[in-house]
């Protein structure tokens, strides 16, 4: 039986993944698919696809671009949601800061570099007009790592999406004091240089899969709002907002404008140096429901 691994973050987003995986539908042609956990985020998973240690993973969209510039092997097949990511801007439940403003000369928590949360701090910067430059880091590694940093009550900085943050948040032990949503479609699904390559009819089936489930909760939100609150230990309350705003995709189809207007992003941060031809960036297989 071959194995597929299947990467993404421990979160609602990819709640679709857990439904295909517990489906199975490919062990008639000797395939099983295996989701595998990175509470480490983007950056973890951009690693996965380098090493050839995972076969798809749902990246951040930033975050993978940025490391396919600096020469990750994988390639975009298709988005997995086309809503923005709203992360929360977080300090330590106890702390002083009460506004954005009061981060200016306070570390930043990331998970590791090159992941979102550590992009995403830039652009926050600049948004706010700070000299991103200015910035200073701490890798905590993921949430826990987060969770044990903030027992401190200095003032720290910590940018994770705001659902995933908010029972933390209601427990007291983080405050959030803003938002910063991302200017694209937050997630993509990355295929490793391998499946690319050697099993792109494989890679296309799984595609047309899962984007048969997305368009499944699409139709129905409602009907997943409770297994999504029980799934992740969210209130069904929070989850019901959440989902009112996100939009998974049904298509295969990357806009090559999406992509470039990312790329400039990231140049202007000064976090590329360079752009790469569309085409080694996206394999796209063009379908859709």
């Amino acid at each position: 039986m071959e194995q597929i691994r299947i990467t993404g973050v421990p979160e609602h987003f990819n709640f679709p993944w857990q439904l295909l995986v517990k489906e199975q539908p490919f062990l008639k042609d000797k395939v099983s698919l295996v989701w595998e956990d990175e509470p480490r985020g983007s950056g973890a998973m951009n690693k996965a696809i380098r090493t050839g240690s995972t076969d798809l993973a749902i990246v951040l969209t930033e975050s993978f671009l940025k490391d396919k510039i600096d020469g990750n092997p994988g390639k975009i097949i298709g988005y997995h949601v086309k809503s923005p990511l709203v992360w929360g801007i977080h300090v330590p439940g106890l702390s002083e800061a009460q506004n954005i403003e009061d981060l200016r000369k306070a570390p930043f928590l990331i998970s590791r570099k090159g992941s979102g949360s550590h992009l995403m701090s830039y652009l926050l910067a600049t948004r706010e007009g700070w000299n991103p430059k200015d910035l200073d880091f701490e890798i905590i590694n993921n949430l826990d790592g987060a969770i044990n940093s903030f027992k401190e009550t200095k003032i720290k900085a910590f940018l994770w999406e705001k659902y995933t943050t908010k029972p933390l948040v209601d427990r007291g032990l983080f405050k959030r004091v803003g938002e910063i949503p991302t200017p694209w479609p937050c997630f993509v699904i990355v295929a490793s240089e391998g499946m690319v390559k050697h099993k792109p009819d494989l890679l296309q089936k799984i595609q047309m899969k899962i984007y048969s489930l997305n368009k499944a909760i699409l139709d129905d939100k409602q009907s997943f709002v409770l297994p999504i609150s029980r799934a992740y230990g969210l209130d069904a309350e929070d989850v019901q907002e959440w989902i009112k705003q996100t939009i998974w995709a049904v298509e295969a189809e990357v806009p090559s404008q999406e992509i470039d207007t990312t790329l400039d992003t990231l140049m202007g941060l000064g976090l590329i140096e360079k752009k790469v031809a569309i085409g080694e960036i996206i394999q796209n297989f063009n379908f859709r429901f």
